[in-house]
């Protein structure tokens, strides 16, 4: 999406402060908090391929508004859109591809598929930064614009095309939001997996701060963007390995956990271009253990409630983000490093393979 490079600093040129960017940001995370789960309930209770459709048609209108109406409130309401169509993707998605490969007998492919979609999205931000320099040079903000609308349409378009298997209504499925946290709080095996996974996740945040430990250690302002370049490769290549992590013992995913960890504990005790390389590479291996532990998730959800379930876990995923970042606001990247290092038991008593649920 050729606005994602580009977004906040529209934003300032149009004149906002930074404070009112600040806003917009905590307008958009409060708007997919409050609709991921409500979200997961529709897809189950409606159509996961059509939830991820619509998620495409309200984002591009979220964009429709920032190009034809640049300004705060135009802002707003285009994230809160925005908001709602992240929120409603997250869980549909994961739950369309799941039970697609189920419909055909291959879920064990499921953490090879998800590896490569993570990859796919890492790498992608190459031609998009390309992509957004050409547009923006060529015809401003609003040629940006009108792309990202454009390409989130054809997106939605790619969409209608995916099969969907649809799972046999029961009376269950009536209790919808109900049901299904319910289902989430009355397995303790997929308890401890959803508040695994949500942990995981919560750790992508250190993500955000990869420029400043890139320019802390060392790396002049102009190189900044290719050492967090090399992060994202990096976390392609670990999504693009997750299929074969997905082959490992249980025992080895926390010890590859508890490595990354130890390699961002590396950087904050050594400042130096050398131990970038190792968060870099500790990145990939991160990436990698999250596709497993997001398909162990889905292999032990049951289906007629596995968007909602996977928007709970995602909803978790976007309130364990807050400890990374108190964490670094506390003890930079160290604090970082022992958030990882606690979370390692936890996802070495979820991941574990289980039978999957029907």
């Amino acid at each position: 999406m050729p606005y994602y490079p580009l977004y906040a600093l529209l934003f300032l040129d149009t004149g906002l402060s930074e404070a009112q960017v600040s806003a917009l940001f905590a307008l958009w995370s409060v708007t997919g908090l409050l609709a991921e789960v409500p979200a997961g309930v529709l897809a189950d209770r409606w159509s996961r391929r059509g939830v991820v459709v619509l998620a495409g048609v309200l984002q591009a209108a979220g964009f429709v508004l920032w190009t034809a109406a640049p300004g705060l409130w135009g802002f707003a309401v285009g994230f809160a859109v925005w908001g709602v169509a992240g929120a409603m993707v997250s869980g549909a998605s994961e739950a369309l591809v799941y039970d697609g490969l189920a419909a055909v007998g291959a879920t064990p492919s499921y953490a090879r598929v998800a590896g490569w979609v993570t990859a796919a999205e890492l790498l992608v931000q190459v031609p998009t930064a390309v992509l957004a320099s050409v547009l923006v040079a060529a015809g401003g903000y609003e040629a940006v614009g009108w792309a990202s609308v454009a390409i989130c349409l054809a997106a939605a378009a790619l969409a209608t095309r995916f099969p969907e298997a649809r799972h046999v209504a029961d009376e269950e499925d009536a209790d919808g939001l109900a049901g299904g946290l319910r289902e989430t709080l009355r397995r303790p095996g997929l308890r401890l997996v959803v508040l695994a996974v949500a942990l995981l996740g919560g750790l992508d945040a250190v993500e955000e701060y990869f420029p400043l430990l890139a320019a802390g250690g060392g790396v002049p302002t102009v190189a900044v963007p290719y050492a967090v370049l090399a992060a994202s490769l990096a976390g392609a290549l670990g999504g693009a390995l997750a299929g074969r992590a997905a082959e490992l013992p249980d025992r080895a995913l926390p010890v590859l956990l508890a490595t990354a960890g130890l390699l961002l504990g590396a950087a904050a005790l050594w400042v130096h271009p050398v131990t970038l390389l190792g968060v870099a590479v500790g990145y990939g291996v991160y990436i990698a253990v999250l596709v497993v532990g997001e398909a162990r998730l889905q292999d032990r959800v049951p289906g007629r409630h596995r968007a909602t379930v996977t928007s709970v876990a995602g909803l978790g995923v976007e309130l364990a983000s807050l400890p990374v970042f108190a964490a670094w606001a506390l003890g930079g990247i160290g604090g970082v490093a022992l958030v990882v290092l606690a979370v390692v038991p936890v996802v070495a008593a979820g991941v574990r393979r289980r039978a999957p649920v029907s």
